[in-house]
């Protein structure tokens, strides 16, 4: 703990208590509620493994961000991959168990996008990030960055037939 200290870095605990609210928000919004948990545990447990590592002067808050970003696209990807049921289970059951207030469909439409889509309306509109502070924490440039939040924006429009569904 001493080193890192000397290295300008908080101890972990510290850095988790941090920033462990905005990361959670973020995986609720782009994850879903369902698999926010798995999320976050994988996400911290990342960031434990590669804490030592950083260098001082790291932007942490856009590191984990990092992170979490790509656990949520892992995710996505690793359902993609996933064995279907034979027989449908009841989905409405799982869904009230899951949310008691109902599903909003909004929600609904955002977490039913690409998951680089997901990821950067969550960071813009969620955590009201830059387009700059978007790109840093998924990893792109800038301009990658915005067009994933247009696109995005685009794609929800269209799903819910509401040009304010959410405003850029």
């Amino acid at each position: 703990m001493g080193a890192m200290r000397r290295r300008g870095l908080p101890p972990f605990e510290e850095f988790l208590q941090e920033h462990r609210a905005m990361v959670y928000r973020f995986l609720v919004a782009s994850a879903g509620p369902a698999e926010a948990d798995d999320c976050f545990q994988e996400t911290f447990l990342s960031a434990l493994r590669s804490y030592p590592r950083l260098r001082e002067g790291s932007n942490l808050r856009a590191w984990v961000l990092t992170i979490a970003t790509r656990k949520v696209i892992d995710m996505a990807r690793a359902r993609g991959r996933r064995a279907v049921p034979v027989a449908d289970p009841d989905l409405g059951a799982a869904r009230e168990a899951e949310d008691p207030g109902g599903a909003d469909p909004l929600w609904e439409a955002v977490r039913a996008l690409p998951p680089k889509q997901r990821a950067a309306l969550a960071h813009r509109f969620v955590l009201d990030m830059t387009s700059a502070e978007v790109a840093e924490a998924m990893g792109t440039s800038e301009e990658t960055a915005r067009a994933n939040v247009y696109q995005g924006l685009k794609k929800l429009r269209e799903r819910t037939g509401s040009e304010h569904a959410i405003h850029a």
